[in-house]
């Protein structure tokens, strides 16, 4: 339900997968569900801010602001741009609405080299990749 309801046709997610297969994940992206492909976009997005932490730690500047670069693509090409807010109603439009406001924090993270802010960015989008990986049961069973 969740699924159908707030990311429509494979399709759409293929092309916003292209934000992550950009940085370098090749294999599994062509056969994968569309389920499958949310998911690879929260690990994605999950690693690109633990690499701009180190970035930060480490003070390699250009590191730190690729990473989030590439954080922000996830969340913007990848995950918001594949919602379908009038199919997906409410639920669909507070996680636009979440998705923005994380793209301008990890945004304000990068100009101010804001761990903290990195931090809350990780914390706001756990929570769904979380469920989102709880419920590939039921995801798998309904697509048999």
């Amino acid at each position: 339900m969740f699924a159908s309801a707030t990311y429509p046709r494979q399709s759409n997610l293929r092309n916003s997968v292209g934000a992550y297969q950009q940085v370098g994940v090749e294999t599994g992206i062509s056969g994968a569900s569309p389920h499958k492909l949310v998911a690879m976009l929260f690990d994605g997005y999950m690693d690109a801010i633990t690499d701009a932490k180190g970035g930060i730690r480490t003070r390699d500047v250009e590191r730190k602001t690729r990473a989030i670069t590439r954080a922000v693509r996830i969340i913007d090409e990848g995950l918001r741009s594949a919602l379908n807010v009038e199919a997906g109603g409410q639920l669909a439009a507070d996680l636009r609405d979440l998705y923005a406001y994380v793209s301008l924090r990890l945004t304000q993270a990068n100009l101010r080299s804001d761990e903290a802010m990195l931090d809350e960015c990780q914390t706001l989008i756990e929570p769904l990749r979380s469920a989102w990986t709880a419920i590939a049961p039921q995801v798998t069973t309904a697509a048999r």
